[in-house]
């Protein structure tokens, strides 16, 4: 099986690109709903998995340099899910909750695990 490359992942390279390209250039400039409240959601897992599990992997906490598997992927969707539409918008009432940011959220992250599970 291939080595994961972490940081020099190509996903984790282009998600980032498509992050700060959205963020700086695409957002200020254009009204489209789906730039300005979703595209970055779906970037979430692409963007912050490889670097969590960097640091899983540097902290002994992952035993191997694979490509992430289904339960690190999916674990992390539904953690990250319940941090950021349910626990942060209890603790910070300004925040609020919403599905479809965990639809968009779940979309990124099917899409990832296709890339990394590919053979």
């Amino acid at each position: 099986m291939k080595r994961f490359l972490y940081l020099r992942d190509p996903l984790f390279v282009a998600a980032c690109a498509l992050y700060a390209i959205n963020r700086w250039l695409i957002k200020p400039h254009a009204g489209f709903l789906f730039f300005h409240n979703w595209f970055n959601d779906a970037l979430l897992i692409p963007c912050a998995l490889p670097i969590v599990l960097l640091a899983h992997r540097s902290l002994g906490l992952r035993h191997h340099d694979l490509p992430p598997t289904l339960g690190e992927i999916f674990g992390h969707l539904l953690g990250w899910s319940t941090l950021f539409e349910v626990i942060g918008p209890a603790i910070f009432h300004r925040a609020t909750g919403d599905p479809v940011d965990v639809f968009a959220y779940a979309v990124g992250t099917a899409l990832a695990w296709c890339w990394w599970s590919r053979k």
